[in-house]
């Protein structure tokens, strides 16, 4: 919902108890305003059509060629990373991610899955991390067809080139923390590179705080017939996949199951659209991803990291999974025709603007606790952040919100301390959380207290 709608609504829509306490502040950012501007809707396009242009992009496809296949299709998005890296003075680290892969129901026979992995490393906290991806792979109906033509615009040449076009603007300026531009490969068989990446990850100790999986960013058109440009989806899953029989013990009496580090992930992002993206309003879906069905962010979420999957709104499974035909007058296949570059451009600005805030953003708050039971006070405490990871923190800002509200409804600074009681707001009433500030105003998401929410270390 818009912010501005909100506020006015508030002192009607809340109960007396709540009216006259403060509203989310926020200090607009005008980069953020410029990273908008300087997505390319052009771009997007050339590069989709470059992607569509390699005939499939099956994982188990043609690795050999220059023109056909997976191979192909990995070594040319490497090269525009690589390209993107020179126009920066080599900004990033621009590397193939491989597992050899068998005995799966989808990969029976040894086959190297391949992603390609662009670092913009952060110049205060580099091995804090938030991570954009897109899917390289395509498929037609039979997901063990690999020698059909399968285009794969919209699922999934559109998160890719909206990560190459996030690449390419971000790549201009310079952060505290550092953004992970992936292209991942074996999704269609069974989300190969994301558990690649994933495991890599915590075998190397990244401290991963955001992904952003990007999965059909392109399609305005649903199989309903509705055609609408104007929203987009977040799905985020509720409690943490690694969550512990006594975390879930404690959940049950301090609450938490909608304040997950992905809940609020996807607040954030939601945040995001409504201050910097025109004509867009997103949707946060309490749920991992469509029903029963999964993306790239679930390896990371199976390992406790935060992910949400971002995409369209409005599905056309005639465009999803089809060999390409026309039967009683509808036309199947995911091809270039069924993708609104325009559209694309907004979701991959609303990733840049996310990936930047965060990026710029101090680190969220560690170890946040909450207290009040029985009291007429709250009182919040975090640990103090990393002054070297961190040397841009000027303090905290606690959130809170009624309890079956979606979004943060009021906020208040509190200075750089560790510690703060909110005086005559009861704990029973409301879901609390923290954020950290930058001197220029930059915040990081909010985190709830206790092990439900947290982002970790």
């Amino acid at each position: 919902m818009n912010r501005k709608l909100l506020a006015g609504l508030m002192s009607i829509a809340l109960p007396f108890s709540v009216v006259g306490q403060q509203a989310p502040t926020y200090t607009d950012q005008q980069q953020l305003h410029e990273i908008v501007s300087k997505v390319s809707a052009q771009n997007i396009e050339k590069d989709i059509r470059k992607l569509v242009s390699f005939g499939t992009r099956h994982t188990l496809s043609e690795t050999e060629s220059d023109t056909r296949g997976i191979g192909a299709a990995r070594r040319w998005i490497k090269q525009e990373f690589e390209k993107i890296s020179d126009q920066c003075g080599g900004c990033l680290e621009v590397s193939f991610q491989s597992r050899i892969i068998s005995g799966e129901s989808r990969i029976p026979n040894a086959t190297e899955v391949v992603s390609v992995i662009a670092i913009q490393r952060g110049l205060h906290d580099p091995n804090r991390y938030v991570v954009m991806s897109g899917d390289i792979d395509s498929r037609v109906t039979d997901v063990m067809n690999a020698t059909s033509d399968s285009p794969g615009a919209n699922d999934n040449a559109s998160g890719v080139a909206g990560t190459l076009e996030a690449a390419r603007v971000l790549s201009k300026y310079s952060f505290s923390g550092s953004i992970v531009y992936a292209a991942l490969a074996g999704e269609e068989q069974g989300l190969f590179g994301g558990k690649i990446m994933a495991e890599t990850a915590q075998k190397e100790g990244w401290r991963i705080k955001a992904v952003l999986n990007n999965d059909m960013i392109g399609n305005i058109e649903g199989v309903n017939g509705v055609i609408n440009n104007t929203t987009a989806r977040i799905f985020a899953e509720g409690t943490r996949q690694t969550e512990t029989e006594q975390e879930a013990r404690t959940r049950r009496f301090t609450g938490g199951e909608v304040d997950s580090p992905s809940r609020n992930l996807a607040r954030y992002i939601d945040w995001m659209a409504d201050r910097y993206i025109p004509n867009l309003d997103t949707m946060v879906v309490y749920r991992l991803d469509r029903f029963r069905r999964g993306g790239h962010h679930r390896p990371f979420n199976d390992l406790g990291y935060p992910g949400i999957r971002i995409m369209e709104t409005n599905e056309n499974y005639n465009r999803q999974h089809q060999d390409l035909r026309t039967e009683n007058g509808i036309q199947y296949g995911d091809t270039i025709e069924g993708v609104d570059f325009d559209y694309a451009a907004k979701l991959t600005a609303l990733n840049a603007v996310s990936l930047a805030g965060m990026a710029w953003a101090p680190s969220p708050p560690g170890n946040v606790e909450i207290k009040g039971a029985v009291l007429p006070s709250t009182t919040l405490s975090w640990s103090a952040a990393n002054k070297r990871q961190n040397p841009q923190l000027k303090g905290y800002k606690i959130y809170w919100r009624l309890t079956d509200a979606p979004q943060w409804q009021f906020s208040r600074y509190v200075g750089n301390v560790t510690e703060f009681t909110l005086d005559n707001i009861v704990i029973d009433n409301y879901f609390f959380g923290v954020a950290s500030v930058s001197e220029d105003g930059n915040e990081s998401p909010v985190v709830f207290p206790g092990a439900a929410g947290a982002f970790g270390e």
